[in-house]
């Protein structure tokens, strides 16, 4: 497929382009600034105009695309001002929505994000391991406008039955060099409970990314997006036990296993992790000759 990806220099987005790339795909990254290159385009993405028009064409570059994987975004809270990070990602997220429709582009892939969950989590979770099936909870504004994002979705889908849009509710997006300090979470059961212990690293983010548009079904989906264990040493159920005591565990936790159940991106994405900070830490320990 061509396939345009929106914020691709980020940490996530170079993952992506990486991998849509080696699976042969035609990859162009649209973001707001970067080195001259042949997959760099440069397009803000709060002016629909320059949205729609590198949407359907590009001098020489490209003559439209077949897919959109948007991830352009103020990645998180507090980095911002809050209205600062209403009005960027509301209004991106909107005009990519909107000129990939004019544009007649009928597959996009969008970064939803694991904290229209409820987190951090000071308000305990209606059960445990959380999934896609109970109301958002936003509590941040970065959050509210991920919500209003995946609402808005529903809606363009409803008008545009052949539309498909997939949200991946990507959780703490990982690199290889983020698992030096990973011990260091178990000290304290309660420094990462914010997002019950997940984490995404950024190649099965990308993974994901890429399964999601070989889904491409009309209608929106929502995907929780983890690692399919935690960052911790300590066992999962123990951690619910000790942060969590009030809410029901709902099925028996395996070891280290994933507090942000990924059973539907299983289920319906085939989505499985193949990376995990316990290999990089065990393929760095020299053994010990007796």
């Amino acid at each position: 497929m061509r396939i345009a990806v929106t914020g691709g220099s980020g940490k996530l987005g170079r993952h992506v382009v990486r991998r849509l790339s080696g699976d042969g795909h035609q990859v162009l990254n649209l973001d707001r600034a970067g080195e001259r290159s042949p997959g760099l385009a440069i397009v803000d993405l709060r002016d629909y105009g320059q949205v729609l028009d590198v949407f359907l064409g590009l001098d020489d570059r490209h003559s439209g695309f077949d897919a959109v994987v948007h991830l352009g975004a103020i990645p998180a809270p507090g980095i911002v001002p809050d209205v600062a990070t209403f009005e960027n990602n509301m209004l991106s997220t909107y005009n990519v929505f909107q000129a990939a429709r004019r544009a007649g582009i009928k597959k996009i892939v969008y970064a939803s994000s694991e904290t229209v969950l409820g987190l951090p989590f000071d308000v305990d979770p209606p059960y445990i391991p959380v999934d896609e099936e109970y109301p958002a909870r936003p509590e941040s504004t970065y959050s509210l406008v991920k919500h209003l994002e995946e609402q808005m979705a529903i809606e363009l889908t409803r008008w545009d039955p052949g539309l498909s849009i997939v949200g991946l509710r990507f959780s703490n997006v990982m690199d290889v060099e983020d698992y030096e300090r990973f011990p260091s979470f178990d000290a304290d059961a309660r420094l990462r409970k914010w997002n019950l212990w997940g984490y995404i690293d950024g190649r099965d983010g990308a993974q994901a990314v890429a399964r999601a548009l070989e889904y491409g079904k009309p209608g929106f989906e929502a995907f929780i997006v983890a690692n399919a264990d935690t960052v911790m040493s300590r066992s999962s159920a123990s951690l619910a036990a000790e942060v969590f005591p009030d809410v029901k565990v709902v099925k028996d936790l395996e070891e280290h296993e994933t507090m942000l159940s990924i059973d539907k991106a299983r289920r319906l994405l085939g989505f499985e992790p193949e990376h995990t900070w316990r290999t990089y830490h065990s393929n760095r320990t020299t053994p010990v000759e007796d």
